[in-house]
């Protein structure tokens, strides 16, 4: 919100000091290129330009207009109609008038009574109590107040950027450097820079929360991979939503490339974390367990007739009370596996000495044993397919949520650029109309130039809505190329679909 101040009235002179806004054509740029045919630049200032808030101080004037009482926006609005006539005089009084009609999109007016009328105390008005200050100015200051928080909205660029304080000092940063080398600043090329910064910024704070939320979740190890990978798609989608929202002009989707590549490094770390720990668990326990087993072995218990069947009985409690324990995790299976694998050979060795065993038997037994083994492996393996295409779903779950996301941003954009559109050409046709009552034909006549120029922006914005599938099928490309597993099982899923 633009707040100008002056004294007294609105007045040729008060005009006078407002010049410097008919400057602004040849001081801002909105666009890189320059805009078709003989339409000039500002033609998109009222885009983006703040709400008008003129003050006068001192107002020594009744508030009326040919014998009636009008309000102080009347007032503001009868100063800014244009004079007519042609001489150079007139054009440049009238230049100031234009600009503020064409470029301030809300205007607004304020007039304000001496706050104290005693000329002694006026003289001392720094040191005067707020009670000493006449009543009328205490209400038009408090109705001023409260407009202003009511009404001042947060500074945004187009499609409902909102700049906050690390924006607006990249974005200085930018138009001085611009002023420095000569040139004229343009918001265009201001906000692909901020965008450059910004979207890097949204990166790291999308992976940080997804990192800080992950480690808050996650109580290593879980009892599945489903239950990790759940979590990771709860944090992963929140992650997402923090990246579409403070991501803008994403060209290729460059940064939401990097954030799924990061994000798929970070979930690889807990999944390997979630191992390890599964293991440590798992062999933890295990070692506990055979304990007994082991005594039994090396004080030779199972060295008697019938000692095989002693040992089998033995090492099967040893599996169940394994089976009993909560939550072991993914390495569960692999860990008793590899435990079971390492008495192999004292298993054969067992075997082969019990003497109560025929050799027929003892051959049986050791056919059984090497089933047994077979269908443990075969069982781990069925166990690491499963996670496997758990892992290749959760991929293409990552994929899904990150399109679905894009198109919602990419609609919402769409909806913001059209609203901003359409929010111009009423500011412009409303000017057109007001021109045409004033007697001022060649000024509407130059002003429908201006509306064909933003009809026809806003009929290629509307255009461009139509190739958000484009856009996304593009998306899709540069996600898979970081999500190598997604083509695999979408190609699995389209085979499915054919029968």
């Amino acid at each position: 919100m633009f707040v100008y101040n002056s004294m007294g009235t609105i007045n040729h002179q008060a005009l006078e000091q407002l010049h410097y806004v008919t400057e602004l054509t040849n001081l801002i740029r909105t666009k890189s290129s320059p805009s078709s045919g003989d339409v000039n630049d500002s033609a998109e200032f009222v885009s983006f330009f703040p709400d008008f808030v003129w003050t006068v101080r001192d107002f020594m004037l009744d508030l009326e207009l040919d014998g009636r009482i009008i309000t102080e926006d009347e007032y503001l609005e009868n100063a800014l109609k244009l004079i007519p006539g042609e001489s150079s005089q007139i054009q440049n009084n009238n230049r100031t008038r234009l600009c503020i009609r064409k470029f301030f999109p809300k205007r607004k007016c304020f007039v304000f009574d001496r706050p104290i009328n005693d000329k002694k105390l006026l003289r001392l008005l720094h040191e005067a109590s707020e009670n000493q200050l006449e009543t009328t100015f205490q209400e038009q200051s408090k109705n001023f107040c409260s407009y202003v928080f009511k009404n001042a909205e947060a500074k945004t660029l187009r499609q409902g950027i909102i700049v906050n304080g690390n924006r607006l000092g990249t974005l200085v940063v930018t138009y001085v450097d611009a002023i420095n080398s000569g040139a004229v600043p343009c918001l265009e090329n201001a906000v692909t820079t901020l965008a450059q910064h910004e979207n890097s910024a949204a990166v790291q704070e999308a992976a940080t929360h997804y990192s800080e939320q992950m480690a808050q979740r996650v109580t290593f190890p879980t009892d599945t991979l489903q239950e990790l990978l759940e979590l990771h798609a709860a944090c992963e989608r929140e992650a997402i939503e923090i990246f579409m929202e403070h991501s803008f002009k994403d060209v290729n989707q460059e940064f939401q490339k990097k954030l799924v590549s990061t994000i798929q490094e970070k979930k690889e770390d807990f999944l390997l974390q979630n191992e390890e720990a599964s293991r440590k668990y798992c062999e933890a326990q295990l070692t506990q367990l055979l304990e007994p087993l082991r005594n039994y072995i090396s004080g030779a218990t199972f060295s008697v007739p019938g000692g095989y069947e002693l040992y089998l009985e033995e090492r099967h409690k040893v599996e169940q009370s394994y089976n009993l324990v909560p939550r072991k995790g993914v390495k569960a299976n692999e860990v008793l596996q590899s435990f079971l694998q390492s008495l192999a050979a004292t298993e054969e060795s067992i075997l082969q000495a019990d003497r109560a065993l025929t050799a027929a038997e003892k051959n049986l037994a050791a056919e059984r044993a090497k089933h047994w083994a077979t269908e443990k492996e075969l069982e781990l393996q069925r166990q690491k397919q499963k996670e496997m295409e758990e892992k290749l779903a959760s991929q293409e779950k990552t994929f899904k949520e990150n399109i679905v996301q894009l198109e919602k941003k990419l609609k919402r954009e769409t909806e913001n650029r059209l609203r901003d559109q359409e929010k111009m050409l009423d500011h412009k046709w409303k000017m057109e109309k007001e021109l045409l009552v004033e007697g001022f034909k060649k000024k509407s006549e130059e002003l429908q130039k201006e509306i064909n120029y933003l009809k026809e922006m806003y009929e290629r914005v509307k255009n461009n809505s139509a190739q958000i599938p484009l856009i996304l099928s593009l998306a899709s490309s540069v996600l898979l190329s970081v999500l190598p597993g997604v083509p695999k099982i979408l190609s699995i899923g389209m085979k499915l679909l054919r029968f």
